[in-house]
């Protein structure tokens, strides 16, 4: 380990217990955010600040960027103070943030130009599969920087996949945000649909969950559902967000998706009513509303 010396940019809620991992398994980080207090707790572990991303960029091998969407993404990678221009040619480049197959494929082009090695490596997981180091990680990009990259990714991931040369790992990352909030959508119209029915809350949802239709995202969501606590793991708006990305997609190769649109519109009234920064489960209390049920 002690030749991989890691840069780490975003420091947000999955960022910093993923860098926590790399610097627990005993990788050397530097790492960077634009709101530096954020960086505090890595820097009392040992990590080193940068204060930039050229700077940051200059003195690594491999660096990673955690961040919000496609404009940051680019924003990070590409002009005169980006990663590309300033890192060293050969320096692997690995982006695990969820972005669109479009502005990553402008990343790519630009990586190729410089001999940066670029993958993209979406994650699967919450903040808590995160600082358990539990996350399921897929990647796509040159297969010689994902086998040089696994050791990072076997200290922040359970499940590991290389799933191809170019941008199949974006196209999964949203296929899988696509599934689970369509799940949550299913969810919370049939359980609205058994409350006006006269079921009670907390046994149907039990039932629910030892049937035929349980899944681990229904079984990690049981608890939360009874309690009603829709504290979020992941925000209605940030799904609204990834399905913004799979319809823009989906759009420019002509693939239809009657029922991601429709759903995608439930994220807009979610965030119209005041629970956009709820957990996206809390879909089930958008459609409680529009059943006339009060809580």
């Amino acid at each position: 380990m002690s030749n991989l010396r890691i840069g780490w940019i975003g420091l947000g809620k999955m960022g910093i217990p993923m860098a926590k991992n790399l610097i627990d398994k005993g990788f050397s980080l530097v790492v960077y955010n634009r709101t530096k207090e954020k960086a505090t707790e890595l820097v009392e572990l040992g990590a080193k600040l940068a204060g930039s991303v050229a700077e940051l960029s200059a003195e690594v091998n491999i660096v990673i960027s955690m961040i919000s969407d496609d404009d940051a993404l680019k924003s990070t990678a590409l002009g005169n103070a980006g990663v590309l221009q300033n890192a060293k040619p050969g320096t692997i480049f690995i982006d695990m943030s969820t972005v669109s197959p479009k502005a990553s494929a402008e990343v790519a082009e630009k990586a190729d130009e410089c001999n940066i090695p670029y993958l993209r490596a979406p994650v699967s997981g919450s903040t808590v599969v995160a600082a358990a180091a539990l996350l399921t990680i897929f990647a796509s990009g040159p297969r010689n920087a994902y086998e040089t990259s696994t050791p990072l990714f076997e200290a922040m991931g359970k499940a590991l996949f290389h799933v191809g040369e170019g941008e199949e790992a974006r196209y999964l990352k949203l296929t899988l945000n696509m599934m689970v909030g369509t799940t949550a959508a299913m969810v919370g119209e049939a359980l609205v649909f058994g409350e006006k029915g006269g079921m009670d809350w907390n046994q149907m949802i039990e039932i629910i969950d030892a049937s035929v239709v349980a899944s681990p995202l229904v079984n990690y969501k049981t608890e939360a559902l009874k309690q009603r606590d829709f504290a979020p793991a992941f925000t209605a708006s940030q799904m609204g967000k990834d399905f913004d990305l799979a319809l823009d997609t989906a759009r420019q190769n002509d693939t239809p998706m009657p029922l991601t649109s429709q759903i995608r519109q439930n994220w807009s009234a979610m965030k119209a009513q005041g629970m956009g920064e709820q957990d996206f489960f809390a879909y089930v209390n958008l459609l409680e509303k529009l059943a006339g049920i009060e809580q």
